[in-house]
């Protein structure tokens, strides 16, 4: 049964989204605020979490940051209609995707589904791959720890920023348009209804992190018109 972390100042929000879950065989939690939900996701390893940015006393992007200073938990933040802002910042912070308020129940539930078969699928596949670690000049990636160093520094990436990382590095010279990284990485569901900004968001952040100068890449590099791809310069 996979459980599920509600957070939303509205209650009656809350109520419907708990007993829709609940509806279909989810185990939920619900939180009020945002110090409430963060204290929650502490002491609970939960397998989604859905996360309001407009929260009393931490907001949602201070949530989801915090979180992920200790976590991987699948994250979706539920956002003003129309703000895009919220929309990349979400993403800037953390987050796996986005739903715009007011939402249909059913788009929810399936975006939860959604990313819990990636995860799911991840899952039972990892027991099955041998170790692999991939050096590309200082930079070395290992799939296996999914651990990404750079001169022997470690970087700490998010989920995200590791899974487009790695299939980057494991395809060098190939370049992907932000559709094919949309599929690959976000799945087909991104693909078919997802922003492509998110992509660019994604790079932007890896780069802050693993280019010694972000503004002129040394591993990622930017196809114009096209997309992105991996090579040492």
């Amino acid at each position: 049964m996979a459980k599920v972390l509600v957070v939303d100042d509205e209650k009656l929000i809350v109520k419907g989204i708990r007993f829709s879950l609940e509806q279909d065989g989810f185990e939920v939690a619900c939180a009020y605020d945002g110090e409430e939900a963060l204290q929650m996701a502490k002491e609970t390893e939960y397998d989604m979490v859905l996360l309001d940015v407009m929260l009393p006393k931490l907001n949602g992007f201070e949530v989801c940051q915090a979180i992920r200073e200790f976590s991987e938990m699948p994250i979706i933040m539920l956002t003003a209609k129309g703000d895009d802002m919220d929309k990349i910042l979400g993403l800037e912070y953390g987050a796996d995707d986005y739903i715009t308020k007011p939402f249909n129940i059913l788009e929810v539930k399936a975006r939860i589904k959604a990313i819990l078969r990636r995860n799911s699928k991840k899952s039972r596949q990892e027991p099955q791959q041998t170790k692999k670690v991939i050096e590309a000049g200082d930079l070395t990636l290992d799939s296996d720890s999914r651990r990404v160093f750079i001169a022997s520094r470690e970087i700490n990436l998010t989920a995200k920023e590791f899974d487009l990382l790695e299939l980057l590095v494991c395809n060098p010279g190939k370049v992907y348009s932000r559709e094919e990284l949309l599929r690959f990485v976000w799945g087909n569901r991104a693909a078919a209804g997802g922003d492509v900004r998110t992509v660019d968001v994604h790079v932007r952040r890896l780069r802050e992190k693993i280019e010694p100068s972000p503004s002129d890449p040394k591993y990622v590099h930017t196809k114009w018109g096209v997309g992105y791809y991996f090579r040492i310069r």
